[in-house]
């Protein structure tokens, strides 16, 4: 019998290849970028709990966009067996050109205004007690986006009261008045993702600023004292541990409580290359090294995604809280 392992490796491989330029035109043009194969640490198997088919259901059901599917995320298994779904709200297209993102890039659709009610409708009938919302940049808005996240906070706090919710945003880059937006209706989570080392944004995130970002989690703190804030790293760029080390000093300075650090994974032949598969051993230091700077919660593994775990991390985080108060 063929090993579900393996067949997703070739399965990958051949979609990459397939898809890359399609999902991504604006990658045609660049040389391809074999894809790696993954070290053991790394892999998963092939998705077959029966409740994953239900949660694939309710979203088309709903039809509702999840970054699990349009990110490649290699824990949708796990997590849709589970219930779990990190909805992208705003459609299915994004405005930037990451080295690093799967999701489709191109000119988005108008906005979709009763998208808040059926995202809440969907959280409602997971019954999840932590709700994860996150978006496609959407640099076409005047906002960013941000009143539509605000319009989708307050959809969910009504449809199931009892659900906690970590939005994850994009960086409002010249959105003015955006953050004040969002921080007018909190979520639990304010969540956004600084994802490498500032000296990698040309190459990695070239629509991005990091001190952008910094500021954005700095904002949100000021703005909510009360919300957490968190924010990724992606490790395997070819970022140095030194690197790595002072970021984890400025989204302190910047006040974030959570910290995620997990292994880059290259969706196509047209993305960023994986520069270095990260040990396990690599990962538990950094999250000794995060620990020490004061971080309220740190999750650091090769797996490990904004999303992943997030109602169990949600618990540890108020936790964590209490016993420092």
């Amino acid at each position: 019998m063929e090993n579900p392992v393996t067949r997703i490796e070739i399965d990958h491989r051949r979609e990459g290849a397939r898809v890359g330029a399609a999902r991504h035109p604006e990658k045609a043009a660049r040389p391809d970028n074999p894809i790696a194969r993954k070290p053991a640490w790394i892999r998963v198997k092939a998705p077959t709990h029966p409740v994953y088919h239900e949660t694939r259901a309710l979203m088309r059901g709903n039809r509702l966009v999840t970054v699990c599917e349009e990110a490649a995320c290699p824990n949708v298994g796990e997590c849709w067996s589970q219930r779990h779904a990190t909805m992208m709200i705003m459609g299915d297209t994004c405005t930037r050109a990451c080295a690093f993102c799967n999701v489709a890039t191109g000119q988005p659709q108008p906005l979709d205004a009763d998208e808040p009610r059926r995202v809440a409708d969907a959280v409602a009938k997971l019954g999840l007690r932590h709700v994860v919302i996150t978006s496609v940049d959407r640099d076409d808005l005047d906002d960013g986006g941000a009143a539509h996240f605000a319009a989708t906070v307050r959809a969910v706090r009504e449809g199931a009261p009892g659900t906690t919710i970590e939005i994850l945003t994009p960086d409002f880059l010249r959105k003015e008045g955006a953050a004040e937006i969002v921080a007018a209706d909190p979520p639990d989570v304010f969540n956004h993702n600084l994802e490498t080392v500032p000296r990698l944004y040309p190459a990695i995130r070239p629509g991005a600023r990091y001190y952008q970002s910094l500021r954005l989690l700095d904002r949100m703190k000021t703005l909510a004292p009360g919300i957490f804030t968190k924010s990724g790293l992606m490790v395997g760029l070819g970022e140095s541990r030194a690197e790595v080390m002072q970021v984890m000093d400025d989204l302190r300075i910047a006040g974030v409580d959570f910290l995620t650090i997990g292994q880059y994974l290259q969706p196509t032949v047209k993305h960023a290359a994986v520069a270095e598969f990260v040990t396990p051993a690599m990962f538990e230091e950094y999250a000794s090294l995060a620990r020490a700077r004061g971080f309220l919660m740190v999750s650091a593994s090769p797996l490990t995604r904004s999303s992943y775990h997030a109602d169990q991390d949600f618990a540890a985080l108020r936790a964590a809280r209490a016993a420092a108060a």
